[in-house]
């Protein structure tokens, strides 16, 4: 019996030794049935201009703010920061401790199409959005109070998206985030040991048994991941080391917008329905140090399950314990693959 087999066939923990948590894979309780939460399906919306819509050309946001008549993308300042720029608040014991974050929020519309997905827009018009993240990321981290830059989209109004209109966020905080100050612990250490990013080995790995590879363009490398929790979760990662965006050239910015048009037109593939995730970039901070320990990636997170409407929950044991899959990363990645093959 193969590794591979036996992962496919019994219960067993994986580590990611981008975070050093653990992971429960249990492929048998794939085959039980299902009698939860269904969701309804989402579809696409056909309508090109919505006049209720606050991310529309020429509509009026909250407080009397009017979007201009853009015709690509379009940044802002976000109306509902989660995030503000003269807060001071600092106590500190054993027991309570609050400290301010200082930050700032903004909105990017990648198209003025209120229709429109990523997947669905040319691969030019996704460079365009590919660029405008390169320049908020290198503006917003060039400022002293500003050490990281969250770029990320939520899709689908099972991921708590509160407008259908193409769009993603950018959070700039004074402090690194959880999830990104782990990696930089876990890469750092892996540096240290290797001189060589954590990634670029695992990525060499990866292309070496091309048993979770679901995509491969002349840049990029989308795959899910051998320690993914999220039933079809993927990770797109660089071949050339680069730490952020700000490091990749012209043709690579091109072939990164096509990996992002290939991934999410698979997933809307996989069950026929405009597939809902949480996607975020990770990369560098912008605390003014040299990290050569990064390497630039993005994940995708989506919520289904078994089809367009049932969702995986992180409940029980996942919130109490360990985070835990039934399907396989390799038998999601196979899924992945027959559909993104479908398309070429």
């Amino acid at each position: 019996m193969t590794n591979v087999t036996k992962l496919n066939t019994t219960s067993h923990r994986r580590y990611n030794p981008l975070t050093g948590e653990w992971l429960l894979v249990s492929p048998h309780r794939a085959k039980r049935p299902w009698q939860g939460k269904t969701e309804k399906k989402e579809g696409k919306s056909p309508v090109q201009y919505d006049p209720g819509c606050y991310l529309c050309p020429g509509n009026e946001r909250v407080g009397g703010v009017a979007n201009p008549d853009y015709k690509e993308v379009y940044v802002f300042d976000n109306d509902f920061p989660a995030l503000l720029s003269d807060v001071q608040v600092s106590f500190e014991d054993d027991l309570f401790t609050a400290k301010s974050e200082q930050g700032i929020c903004r909105v990017v519309c990648f198209s003025p199409d209120h229709g429109l997905t990523l997947s669905q827009m040319a691969i030019d018009d996704i460079k365009k959005v590919v660029d405008i993240w390169v320049e908020q990321y290198m503006e917003l981290g060039a400022r002293s109070e500003i050490k990281y830059v969250q770029i990320f989209e939520n899709r689908g109004e099972m991921m708590g998206c509160s407008n259908p209109h193409p769009h993603g966020q950018i959070w700039a905080t004074e402090n690194v985030p959880n999830e990104p100050a782990k990696e930089m612990v876990m890469q750092q250490q892996y540096f240290e040991r290797h001189g060589r990013t954590l990634l670029g080995d695992y990525l060499n790995r990866e292309l070496q048994k091309n048993e979770r590879i679901v995509i491969e363009t002349d840049h990029f490398v989308v795959l899910v991941p051998f320690w993914a929790v999220w039933p079809f979760e993927t990770m797109i990662v660089s071949k050339r080391t680069i730490s952020h965006m700000g490091e990749m050239s012209e043709e690579e910015r091109e072939d990164f917008a096509r990996a992002l048009r290939q991934i999410t037109q698979t997933y809307d593939g996989l069950f026929e329905v405009s597939f809902p995730y949480s996607s975020g970039i990770h990369q560098a901070p912008t605390d003014g140090k040299e990290h050569p320990e990064w390497h630039f990636h993005m994940h995708f997170y989506p919520p289904l399950l078994r089809s367009a409407t049932v969702k995986k929950f992180m409940v029980g044991f996942e919130m109490l314990g360990t985070p835990q899959r039934d399907i396989t990363p390799e038998e999601s990645a196979q899924r992945l693959i027959t559909i993104y093959q479908s398309f070429q």
